[in-house]
């Protein structure tokens, strides 16, 4: 079946104190065009999650952040209180010795002090913290995946209903190539009998209309294009990942429809030769997107 490159997941889990958030988005690209932000504790863990990536995805413009939002308690920075009582007992001193007044409020003046409100603790990304990322990284990826078997359907269907499309019209041209050759017969044998004293060998004049009419024949093309129709079918039925080869039926289908229409030489054909090019556009327009 086939599968979209867009999608979307988002999956958020709980953590001590903190919540780990993972988004990923997609939409179509010919390769892997995978970007990341990662948050710093997780960093050392990129390869790994590259990796579950391309597993699942294969294909398109991947944007992926994995971020952790905090408790406002837990984002606080530390007052380094020995440092804070080692500041105010040298300005109590230097004030004593210097005979000069203390300041009013020496806590504001040591609060902008070096070194007052440090992180004192170093973050490590322990095992049970990484395999719980692991696992929403994962359930994102699903979500996407999920996401992409649902856009995938409704291509499918797309896809299917334009494929009968022009089915349908390749049926409605066997009329018109049956008129035509009686109509270039006569078309010509009319030409000829506009001409004064014309004098022509009738057989000679068959021999070359069998010839012309069979340039102009479009039974090859006909079935070349109903069997491109029928791959393009079977192919569409097989597991996912189908997207390039999808493409290139479509520029097969294309080339039959085209020769077709330069063989037409009948407004009707003309017409429906048209509109088999329009079905198929739109085909080729949503086949970018298939993966």
């Amino acid at each position: 079946m086939i599968q979209s490159m867009t999608g979307y997941g988002k999956s958020v889990v709980a953590y001590k104190e903190k919540k780990i958030n993972v988004e990923i988005k997609s939409l179509n690209s010919k390769a892997l065009d995978l970007s990341t932000r990662i948050a710093p504790l997780y960093r050392e863990k990129e390869m790994e999650i590259r990796q579950l990536v391309a597993q699942k995805l294969v294909r398109g413009k991947v944007d992926f952040a994995i971020w952790v939002e905090k408790d406002a308690g837990t984002d606080a920075l530390p007052i380094n209180g020995a440092l804070v009582e080692n500041y105010y007992k040298q300005m109590s001193t230097i004030a004593a010795e210097a005979h000069i007044p203390a300041p009013q409020d020496p806590l504001a003046i040591i609060m902008r002090l070096p070194d007052v409100m440090t992180k004192t603790e170093t973050e490590v990304l322990t095992d049970e913290e990484w395999a719980l990322a692991r696992q929403t990284v994962v359930e994102a990826i699903d979500q996407l995946v999920s996401f992409r078997q649902q856009e995938g359907e409704a291509l499918q269907r797309k896809f299917a209903e334009k494929i009968d499309n022009i089915g349908r019209l390749l049926a409605e041209l066997e009329p018109f190539e049956k008129s035509r050759v009686e109509k270039i017969r006569a078309r010509i044998i009319d030409g000829l009998n506009a001409i004064p004293e014309a004098d022509y060998d009738k057989n000679r004049l068959e021999q070359e209309l069998i010839y012309y009419i069979e340039k102009l024949d479009i039974s090859e093309e006909k079935q070349r294009l109903a069997n491109h129709l029928a791959y393009f079918r079977q192919t569409m039925d097989e597991p996912a990942g189908q997207g390039k080869k999808l493409g290139f039926i479509a520029q097969e289908m294309g080339r039959e429809i085209n020769t077709t229409g330069s063989k037409s030489n009948q407004a009707e054909m003309q017409n429906i030769v048209v509109r088999m090019k329009d079905e198929l556009e739109q085909i080729k327009e949503q086949v970018l997107n298939a993966l």
